[in-house]
């Protein structure tokens, strides 16, 4: 028979205010007594608990879940909730709560969605690992056990996001979903590595397409090659970095948006906007006098 068992440690770092974007409180783990019941109660953080072996049962605004091993079940502030070991096969469970301003963007993002928090792993161990890292973590102590802490719960979502929300579930899609899923996927990349030496080939290979295709498909969408698609991006970034940035040189600008010759830099301002770089910031000088 095993034995009952309850342990949990809290963040050894005081946070200041409530409104952190994310601060993990405490974790622990238990094997509860037989019908071992918490609730019905409210919190005022999320509380997320993961099934290590057992069996209980969770009840969430009156909604009734038999759960056992794999299985976890998230617990939003505010909600009216009571949950029960099983009188003959009690649950073993861990636990983290948190709290924070990006607390429900996290655990959305994760695959939880209102209505719905409890969910099933197919591979649950590894989430479950993570759960006791946090925790690990708090009786580790140390002046970083915050943020280890937030970085092993970022993980454990992750965890979940792979398993519930997977980039292709093997649903058939359709040419246009297909097409635009990749136009966006192409438009992030070069929005996103603009700054620096960008190659159109290593992208396509980065996202699993050939080079040709992928320039071919983009100009028939947008009507721009990604080469032109880039340029223009690197030259809007840098009239903004003109108007905003007087500190900077023009060579500094031009390095700071991915072109590393200056002259190139001047020429293709000129060509797309017909004058100078530098005519151009003395004209939006002129205009704020």
């Amino acid at each position: 028979m095993q034995q009952d068992m309850y342990r949990v440690a809290s963040n050894p770092v005081i946070t200041q205010g409530g409104n952190s974007p994310l601060n993990v409180l405490f974790a622990g783990e238990s094997q509860t007594k037989p019908l071992h019941r918490l609730g019905p109660k409210v919190y005022d953080f999320y509380l997320m608990h993961i099934v290590l072996g057992g069996k209980g049962v969770f009840i969430c605004e009156g909604n009734r879940h038999e759960l056992q091993a794999g299985d976890t079940f998230l617990i939003e502030p505010e909600q009216l909730i009571s949950y029960e070991s099983d009188g003959d096969e009690p649950w073993r469970y861990r636990w983290v709560a948190f709290n924070g301003t990006n607390s429900a963007e996290l655990t959305a993002g994760a695959g939880f969605r209102s209505g719905q928090q409890v969910v099933r792993l197919a591979k649950w161990r590894k989430a479950g690992v993570l759960f006791r890292r946090i925790y690990d973590t708090f009786r580790g102590g140390g002046a970083a056990a915050d943020m280890k802490a937030a970085g092993y719960l970022h993980l454990l979502m992750a965890e979940y996001k792979t398993q519930l929300l997977p980039q292709d579930d093997g649903a058939p899609r359709t040419g246009q979903a297909e097409s635009d899923r990749l136009l966006q996927q192409v438009a992030h990349y070069l929005s996103t590595q603009y700054a620096h030496p960008v190659s159109i080939e290593q992208m396509a290979e980065s996202l699993g397409y050939n080079r040709a295709y992928l320039s071919r498909l983009f100009k028939q969408r947008t009507g721009v090659s990604p080469v032109t698609f880039l340029l223009k991006l690197r030259i809007d970034t840098a009239r903004r970095m003109l108007r905003e940035r007087p500190e900077l040189t023009v060579e500094q600008i031009a390095a700071s948006v991915g072109l590393q010759d200056a002259l190139y830099f001047s020429k293709q301002f000129r060509r797309l906007h017909g004058q100078s770089p530098t005519a151009y910031r003395e004209a939006m000088r002129s205009q704020d006098e």
